[in-house]
């Protein structure tokens, strides 16, 4: 059979003596003989944004590494994976704080209870925009920031900064860093704070917030502080350094969780002692989570 093929269409094209095959379709079916005859058990991860780019990261050179499952991870918030995870839509929940009694209460039963796996250790670290930070603000206490994010203080001036009025950056409901903040910070995980002026969904969004500001105040996980970008501030005094929050010395350091709807899957319990193991802990290590 005779083949014409064009320049451009040659690049996009293997030939050979009997068949055109488009190279889409060779490496398919390059990865489809790969596989196992028995197919990829699907490991589905859900929850926490905080948690997420580890288990990102993780899910990435494992998925590469391993042959019977493939891991995915969706995020949506503690209390989303969690949910995700009790009614079997997730084999694994990420989670930047503990559950609740009242989530144990509403799934748990004698034969069936969550699992609860510390992955690491984070902090929820206060910045600033970099202008303010400048000005002079680079620490602040705990009461000055409850008071900023409860409307009582409202402009810059009035904890030594430029007079500017206060951008205050939040998260929306369900988030597990904001159930740390309020319950640290203003003293009740179900805390109002009518100073905020953004709700953000995730930390990705409070950073951006946070950059394309001249006057923003904002909280977001210990990685993405690391990522640069924003400028981290003091709170009492105390630097969120990795020793500081490993020791518990800075207020806000947290502890980071998997958990599971009773045992574990077999594609879920590999998951997890990789991301403990060392190769889990080097990319932890490397990525700004402080491991356990």
């Amino acid at each position: 059979m005779l083949v014409r093929v064009t320049p451009m269409v040659a690049s996009k094209l293997v030939v050979t003596s009997k068949l055109v095959v488009p190279v889409g379709m060779l490496i398919l079916m390059l990865i489809l003989l790969a596989m196992p005859s028995g197919g990829v058990e699907r490991v589905r991860v859900s929850g926490s944004t905080t948690v997420m780019p580890l288990a990102e990261l993780c899910a990435e050179e494992f998925n590469f590494m391993c042959r019977e499952y493939m891991v995915t991870v969706t995020a949506g918030g503690s209390g989303v994976g969690i949910i995700d995870a009790a009614e079997g839509r997730a084999d694994i929940a990420m989670s930047s704080r503990e559950i609740k009694p009242s989530e144990r209460a509403l799934y748990e039963r004698p034969d069936r209870k969550f699992r609860e796996i510390l992955v690491g250790y984070d902090a929820i670290i206060i910045v600033v925009s970099p202008q303010i930070y400048s000005s002079g603000v680079s620490g602040l206490t705990s009461t000055e920031v409850k008071r900023i994010y409860a409307g009582e203080i409202r402009n810059w001036k009035s904890v030594g900064g430029p007079d500017k009025e206060i951008m205050v950056v939040g998260r929306k409901a369900g988030s597990g860093t904001r159930d740390t903040f309020n319950e640290i910070i203003m003293g009740s995980a179900a805390a109002e704070t009518p100073g905020v002026s953004i709700e953000a969904m995730d930390s990705s969004e409070v950073k951006t917030a946070i950059v394309g500001s001249d006057r923003a105040i904002g909280y977001l996980g210990y990685s993405y502080v690391r990522a640069g970008g924003v400028v981290p501030i003091a709170l009492d005094g105390v630097h969120p350094t990795m020793d500081n929050i490993r020791s518990g010395n800075y207020t806000l350091a947290r502890k980071l969780y998997f958990y599971t709807f009773g045992e574990p899957t077999a594609g879920a319990k590999a998951f997890i002692d990789f991301v403990l193991g060392p190769e889990g802990r080097r990319i932890a290590e490397m990525n700004g989570f402080i491991p356990p």
